[in-house]
């Protein structure tokens, strides 16, 4: 039907047509748009679990694990061997006491957990000291429960100073009582954490200690804010380098991963999937 108003002549059925393409458009662009919210939603719920249940990335930023972990190093730390606790969690939330659904943690696991003097902190370590066990350091050995651990002497760890020249590290081979190896640097004999008195762990905690053992603040240093770590804090056990950069400090490490055009000659293409012992 047409009706003229004045000199327009309005026909009703085509303003129906248009006004229901418009309205179909609408719903069109609103179902994309929700589609899109469903996606977002769904990614975002698949990181939160893989990142709170099951793996985590961390950056290293120093270089106290020296030369198990590197600064500038990625890795992935596995959250579900020890269980969880809050500190498992973004945020860490105080949802829950204690740990739930995990076992305990072994001698030489090398472990991210939260610094005990600031939780917001996050360390990694080596663990060589489990509850109740007996420790004590004489002349840079480790002591368990009255046994040492053996210590070879093996090829130097070179590093590359910043003036590019390179300087050789005293590097040893560490092997507890069980037989479980791993590689330790000793930069300065006789240094001041080298002997200690001996110390019992108390249940629910474990004792700390670096690889880079003249260059670590861990458990051995008194008032560190380290100390004996409880068996909550602890986030995961890492489990391989994902990827590496040479960098020399955290900034640096942090920009690199953005900084593709440098990555031909600062990308440690010998650690990607190095596992972590």
């Amino acid at each position: 039907m047409n009706v003229v108003l004045g000199d327009r002549a309005v026909n009703y059925r085509t303003i129906a047509t248009m006004r229901g393409a418009e309205l179909l458009r609408r719903l069109t662009r609103s179902k994309a748009l929700w589609e899109v919210v469903q996606t977002v939603v769904v990614v975002v719920s698949i990181v939160f679990v893989v990142r709170t249940f099951i793996f985590q990335p961390f950056r290293i930023p120093s270089g106290s694990m020296e030369d198990t972990l590197l600064v500038g190093d990625y890795i992935i730390v596995s959250k579900y061997p020890y269980g969880y606790s809050n500190y498992s969690i973004p945020f860490s939330p105080n949802i829950f006491s204690g740990r739930v659904l995990g076992s305990d943690p072994a001698r030489g696991d090398v472990v991210v957990f939260a610094y005990p003097a600031d939780p917001s902190v996050d360390y990694i370590k080596r663990i060589v000291g489990l509850p109740g066990d007996h420790i004590h350091m004489a002349g840079g050995v480790l002591y368990v429960n009255g046994a040492p651990a053996q210590q070879k002497r093996i090829e130097d760890y070179v590093e590359t100073l910043p003036d590019g020249s390179a300087h050789p590290v005293p590097r040893y081979r560490e092997t507890f009582a069980d037989g479980r190896a791993h590689e330790i640097l000793d930069r300065i004999p006789n240094n001041l954490f080298d002997d200690t008195s001996e110390i019992i762990i108390p249940p629910g905690h474990y004792f700390m200690m670096g690889d880079n053992r003249d260059n670590s603040n861990d458990s051995r240093v008194p008032n560190s804010g380290v100390g004996f770590v409880p068996a909550k804090n602890i986030v995961g056990r890492a489990e391989f380098v994902l990827s590496s950069w040479s960098c020399s400090n955290d900034w640096e490490c942090a920009a690199r991963l953005g900084e593709v055009w440098t990555w031909p000659w600062t990308l440690r293409v010998d650690r990607i999937f190095r596992a972590i012992k």
